[in-house]
């Protein structure tokens, strides 16, 4: 143990820049999942404190249509009996416009009962108590709906048939969903002004909500169970303020759960950087273990000390990436702001650094096994200086392979918890990195082959190939790393392209919504342009061929599925962007009974296929209908499309409201929403190019974080970089040296040593440009279905900031070795 220890001192302290790398890529490693953890637990841990002031109250009953008579009987039952208190809360979207000007805008209105909200507060500018301001006939504004209308507190406004007056500006509400996915600024209202508004009527698409506070706590449950077995499982849902999901919750779970992909991904590119600079520091060490082999040292003896070293090391780095861990808990609270309550507390609890420990130690073991391994492959004639090149087909290559594999698949599955989206990710990141692999190794190949006439050039090729080089790790990691942050800029770029900067010119871009029947002959008088009208029945699926739908089990999925409530229609023709990939017809003549259309987005949902049988409740009536066809849009996502689409006779009688969408220019969007808001206040105007406008400011916020995580890889790559010239440093030197004897100056050393780190960049950011390309079109094209760029402009950019980089990490890694005097090397040389 004596022997050990003092040759462990004295190992570290003569390698201590390629000790610090070591340690530097084991925290990189842990960093990002070991804050993102913390992060979470801290979240989940203040919503889950405060989350009867999220919800309001104790017990939350939500529909997106009216309550049913049951439901609402026994909510009436129970707060008749003193058992609880009740607030009724009505969400919409409408256009307000000053009293006396034209303008309008699209406004989030909450229409509350008094008792809102039972727990938590909403905060008003003055500091008054909200329940005593919202008077009948008063409003209270964010100030966003204020500024973008020109008005102040106290001017008056219309909302519908009613004038209103701004009474106070609202600053934070505790049951406020992530606000900045809100299409219009919130604008409070007294329940009892809705009658006069003639907003909502049937039809109406409203979310209704009723928040009870139960006199006793212990009722809660209770009562609870009461009314969710008086309500409409299908559309409506009752849960506890503990059971109940918030919006913020399920965006933060989401996002998390991408975040944490990334982390992987990051784990994964930093391992690499592990086992490369553990190489390159045992490569370093290669003559003085051919010595010990010489004197006898025993290859469990080598092992065991070299365990003892990447032991000390990995300790060093799990506690300082544990370290930069806390200190990036001040950085998250800046990147998420506004887009969590501001009431969650950020912290990195125990279990959070328990698990980086354990992440510490599985991540430094398996990494370092290879290296480790081939210590027995050292000779003592390495002494001589002669080198030796591990096989790369070896068992212990393929063992520490499949063990990356089985643990980077258990990473997934204990971070993402959904085995079909975990395998997918593992494919993913295995195809980008064999695709990166794959590209690395032919443009060696061909750089090996090429004879350029330059001296300089022909150098830093060679230079390239040196032994103990790290040039195909380096190049790999920067182009898995960079392929995932070009691919993020190109699908923005092409999503602000399509979208913002130039919405499409053939997309309609006012939507009209909750339209009546009797109302169509008159709006189509007032609309004064061609239209086509889509009938919209509500209903739900309760089961696919018999089997019953699993209406939690759906919730639990992410993105779209058959849980919710979805918007049917009716009509006997193909929409002009629709086109039949399952199926004869859009409806069968051959067929008896009910037939339905369903769009290809639903067999994403579920598995099915033609000639299978749903079953709808329809308006409360259950409804049996063949699928006949599966469609496909060919078309950008503006378009209107129904996922569901039945035989004109099946749903003409049901009861019903009509959507429209028309192309209308910029200069008469305004003109034509106050007519149509006039006239008609029950219809719903969206204009889409604001709508868009907002999702882009909050996609351009969500990629800034994505980048910021995704950074970490990139560090990863330039890390690995150092370690490579730390690792070859003698054989740079004895270069360089040679160079200035031969008569070369200090430009051409250093004109060497850029082109071999100019060619590694621009070997890493085309080809990460080209992995990012590709899959920028298919995300675009077969995703989004948006138009694709290439965006040459900017992506000679990414490519050349990916040189830029590389080049400056490298020289200055190398300017040590460009400094040393040939006098002192040969000197060195002479005394060794």
């Amino acid at each position: 143990m004596t022997l050990h220890g003092r040759l462990l001192r004295r190992q570290l302290a003569t390698s201590r820049r390629q000790s610090a790398i070591f340690v530097l890529c084991v925290a990189l490693s842990i960093v990002t999942l070991v804050s993102l953890a913390g992060f979470g637990r801290s979240v989940h841990t203040s919503m889950l404190r405060d989350a009867r002031a999220l919800h309001g109250g104790d017990v939350i009953v939500k529909s997106h249509s009216p309550l049913s008579p049951g439901l609402t009987a026994a909510v009436e039952r129970i707060v008749g009996t003193g058992r609880a208190e009740s607030a009724r809360i009505q969400e919409f979207y409408s256009i307000v416009r000053p009293e006396t000007r034209e303008d309008s805008l699209l406004a989030h209105i909450k229409a509350v009962e008094p008792g809102y909200p039972f727990y938590g507060a909403v905060a008003l500018a003055s500091g008054r108590p909200f329940r005593q301001v919202l008077a009948p006939g008063s409003v209270i504004a964010e100030q966003t709906l204020l500024d973008r209308l020109g008005l102040r507190v106290g001017d008056r406004l219309r909302l519908g048939d009613a004038t209103l007056t701004v009474r106070d500006l609202v600053t934070q509400e505790p049951d406020r969903p992530v606000d900045v996915f809100s299409l219009g600024p919130r604008l409070f209202v007294a329940a009892a002004d809705l009658p006069s508004l003639g907003l909502v009527g049937q039809g109406s698409r409203v979310n209704h909500t009723i928040l009870l506070k139960v006199a006793n706590p212990k009722d809660t449950d209770r009562i609870a169970s009461e009314l969710r077995k008086s309500s409409l499982g299908d559309r409506e849902r009752v849960n506890t303020y503990r059971t109940a999901e918030s919006r913020v919750k399920r965006f933060f779970d989401n996002f998390l759960f991408f975040l944490n992909l990334i982390g992987i991904f990051t784990l994964l590119l930093a391992g690499i950087g592990i086992q490369s600079s553990l190489a390159a520091y045992l490569a370093e060490q290669r003559e003085s273990i051919a010595v010990m082999k010489a004197l006898g040292a025993t290859g469990r003896f080598l092992v065991a000390h070299y365990v003892a070293v990447a032991s000390v090391l990995g300790a060093a780095g799990t506690a300082l990436g544990i370290g930069a861990s806390f200190l990036l808990q001040g950085v998250l609270p800046e990147l998420f702001r506004g887009l969590l309550p501001a009431t969650v507390e950020f912290r990195i609890a125990a279990p959070a650094v328990a698990e980086g420990l354990v992440l510490g130690f599985l991540t430094v073991t398996l990494f370092t096994l290879l290296p480790l391994w081939q210590l027995r492959e050292v000779k003592p004639h390495a002494i001589f200086g002669k080198e030796e090149e591990p096989t790369a087909r070896s068992r212990p290559v393929w063992v520490t392979a499949g063990g990356v594999v089985l643990f980077f698949l258990a990473m997934v599955l204990w971070k993402v918890e959904e085995l079909k989206s975990g395998l997918y990710f593992v494919l993913g990141v295995a195809g980008l990195i064999l695709l990166s692999l794959a590209g690395t190794e032919a443009v060696l190949r061909l750089l090996r082959k090429a004879r350029p006439r330059r001296l300089a050039a022909r150098q830093a090729l060679r230079g390239l190939f040196r032994p103990r080089s790290a040039t195909r790790p380096i190049i790999v990691t920067l182009t898995a790393a960079l392929a995932v942050i070009f691919a993020i800029t190109l699908v923005e770029r092409n999503l602000d392209a399509s979208f913002i900067r130039s919405y499409p010119a053939d997309a309609p871009n006012l939507f009209f919504i909750d339209i009546q029947p009797g109302q169509k002959d008159a709006f189509s008088r007032a609309l004064g342009m061609p239209a086509f009208f889509h009938a919209i029945i509500r209903g739900t699926v309760t089961a696919i061929n018999g089997q019953a739908i699993d209406r939690e089990a759906e919730r639990r999925k992410r993105g779209d599925n058959l849980s919710r409530e979805f918007n049917l229609t009716y009509r006997d023709t193909l929409l002009e962007d629709e086109r039949i990939i399952a199926g004869k017809s859009l409806f069968r003549p051959d067929w008896r009974g009910v037939q339905v259309s369903v769009l290809d987005t639903v067999v994403e949902m579920s598995p099915m296929q033609v000639g299978d049988v749903i079953t709808f409740r329809i308006q409360g009536v259950p409804v049996e209908a063949k699928i006949s066809s599966i469609r496909t849009r060919t078309r950008a996502a503006v378009q209107p499309y129904f996922y569901f689409v039945f035989p004109p006779e099946v749903l003409r009688d049901a009861p019903q409201t009509l959507f429209t969408a028309v192309r209308v220019e910029k200069h008469g969007i305004a003109p034509l929403q106050n007519r149509i808001a006039a006239r008609f206040p029950n219809v719903s105007i969206f204009d889409l190019t604001e709508t868009v406008a907002v999702f882009a400011r909050v996609m351009g916020r969500l990629s800034v974080i994505v980048r910021f995580f995704t950074l970490f890889s990139v560090v990863a790559g330039a890390l690995i970089i150092v370690s490579s010239i730390i690792a070859t440093r003698q054989a740079r030197l004895r270069e360089a040296v040679y160079f200035t004897i031969l008569g070369a100056r200090g430009r051409f050393v250093l004109s060497v040593f850029a082109l071999e780190n100019l060619i590694i960049g621009g070997v890493s950011g085309l080809l990460a440009l080209g992995l990012a390309q590709t899959a920028s079109w298919i995300v675009c094209t077969r995703v989004l279905d948006v138009s694709w760029h290439p965006f040459p402009v900017e992506s000679i950019a990414l490519v050349a900031a990916t040189v830029a980089l590389v080049v400056a990490v490298g020289l200055g890694a190398s300017l040590s070795i460009i400094r040393k005097k040939p006098v002192v090397f040969l000197r060195e040389q002479a005394e060794e």
